[in-house]
């Protein structure tokens, strides 16, 4: 009937510290927003992450109205293996949104880079992970399950890696560094026997030192030579997810974008750019490096604007009206 409202595209892009939702009209036109913490499974537990999810959907519905979902394109941290997928599914089950495409975020950073068949894309946030995908279906991707799964990196990583020094140099261990001053500056306390405690006894939540990686790239760019460490050994683990996850793909040799985001990489530092530059130059030749400054929903919407059956000019008008979102960024 000619009376029916047209259906719309949902798209939620969940990371380690806030959730974005959008609502579009199928030819890019966005008609609402919404935003909430984190959706992580890991942080908040599976059941919770997708009631989050459903809920900011529901708000999206309430103030476009009642309308038809075309697609719906949900791209989640902390969604990093398959059985966490299907349990998320099994989440969301009986909601009007239970056939949406579900995966992790990286997919959606990946969009947001590039519509290359052949790429890599590579978070370093409050943690870090990577996803390479090939023209021919390939796919190579992470567990990303912090150092049980062999990975080192993000927000929290140099937060702990910080206040490790801090503390050596505190009791004599290890070599004096500015760390020992500016880490518990940052997180308001006295001193580092007093952000030890804290973190013992509760008062301070360990996901706090996530907080830290702003004050290391600060004392690096002043000189400390550990702090210029961490964000030297920061670089070395991007650049190596990336030339691993191209030679997985048999990619090395091809012109193929890697593209870069979230907070850490987008508060653009110059000595890690440079240093996953040089090092991408040195391992990868070929590669190029992309910069994503703008928020991760919007490679979301894209793909749910494609999966919806939208042409090319409603993916340019929303990515036209998207970009203009900035990523959460570390100063």
């Amino acid at each position: 009937m000619s009376g029916d409202p047209a259906p719309i595209a949902v798209a939620v892009d969940g990371g380690g510290s806030k959730t974005d939702a959008v609502a579009l009209e199928l030819d890019g036109t966005v008609l609402a927003e919404a935003r909430t913490g984190t959706s992580s499974p890991h942080v908040i537990g599976m059941a919770a992450s997708a009631g989050l999810v459903s809920s900011l959907i529901r708000t999206l519905l309430e103030r476009t109205g009642e309308r038809p979902i075309a697609a719906a394109n949900l791209y989640l941290s902390g969604l990093d293996l398959p059985g966490e997928i299907e349990e998320f599914r099994s989440a969301i089950s009986g909601t009007p949104w239970a056939d949406a495409t579900v995966e992790n975020d990286l997919f959606a950073l990946l969009r947001a880079g590039t519509g290359e068949p052949d790429a890599v894309a590579v978070v370093c946030g409050t943690g870090i992970n990577c996803v390479g995908v090939r023209s021919d279906g390939r796919v190579v991707r992470y567990p990303s399950l912090g150092t049980i799964s062999g990975d080192w990196g993000g927000g929290w990583h140099l937060g702990e890696r910080a206040l490790w020094f801090a503390a050596r140099a505190a009791d004599g261990r290890g070599a004096p560094t500015a760390l020992q001053v500016a880490v518990p500056a940052a997180l308001g306390l006295a001193g580092v026997q007093d952000v030890i405690e804290a973190i013992h006894f509760g008062r301070l939540p360990g996901s706090e030192l996530a907080r830290l990686a702003p004050t290391v790239f600060a004392c690096a760019r002043d000189g400390d030579p550990i702090a210029g460490g961490l964000v030297d050994e920061q670089a070395e683990e991007i650049a190596t997810l990336a030339v691993t996850t191209l030679r997985r793909l048999d990619l090395l040799d091809r012109p193929v974008p890697v593209v870069l985001g979230g907070g850490v990489i987008g508060g653009r530092d110059e000595r890690l750019l440079g240093t996953i530059e040089r090092l991408l130059a040195e391992r990868a030749p070929a590669a190029r490096m992309e910069l994503v400054t703008a928020a991760p929903i919007l490679g979301a919407a894209l793909l749910a604007l494609e999966s919806a059956g939208a042409d090319l000019a409603a993916v340019q008008n929303a990515r036209s009206t998207l970009e203009e979102r900035p990523a959460a960024v570390v100063q």
